[in-house]
C-alpha cells in the first residue's frame, strides 16, 4: 500500500497555520502509530510564487493527495475520515 501525501500549504508567522500543523501532526501521529502510511510535505506560499498566487488569502491549505481537503481551519476527524477513505 502506497503512502497517502497530505501537503500543507503555510507561511511562518501564521498563526492558523501553526493550528493547522498541529493537527495534522496529531492525525498524521495517530495514523502511523495504526500502520497507515501517510507522509507529509509542507510548502511554503512566501518560497514559491505560483502557490502565492493561488492560495494567499486561503491559508493554510491542507491537500490529500493533491486535492483540497481544507483551508483555514484544522478539523482532526475530518482530516482522519479523509485519509482512511
Amino acid at each position: 500500500m502506497s503512502a497517502t501525501t497530505v501537503t500543507l500549504i503555510a507561511k511562518p508567522g501564521c498563526h492558523l497555520c501553526d493550528d493547522a500543523r498541529t493537527v495534522v501532526d496529531q492525525v498524521l501521529a495517530e495514523l502511523g502509530r495504526e500502520g497507515v502510511p501517510v507522509r507529509l510535505v509542507e510548502r511554503n506560499i512566501l518560497e514559491e510564487p505560483e502557490l502565492a498566487s493561488r492560495y494567499a488569502e486561503d491559508i493554510p491549505v491542507v491537500l490529500v493527495d493533491e486535492r483540497i481537503h481544507g483551508r483555514w481551519r484544522g478539523d482532526a476527524a475530518a482530516l482522519r475520515e479523509d485519509l482512511l477513505r
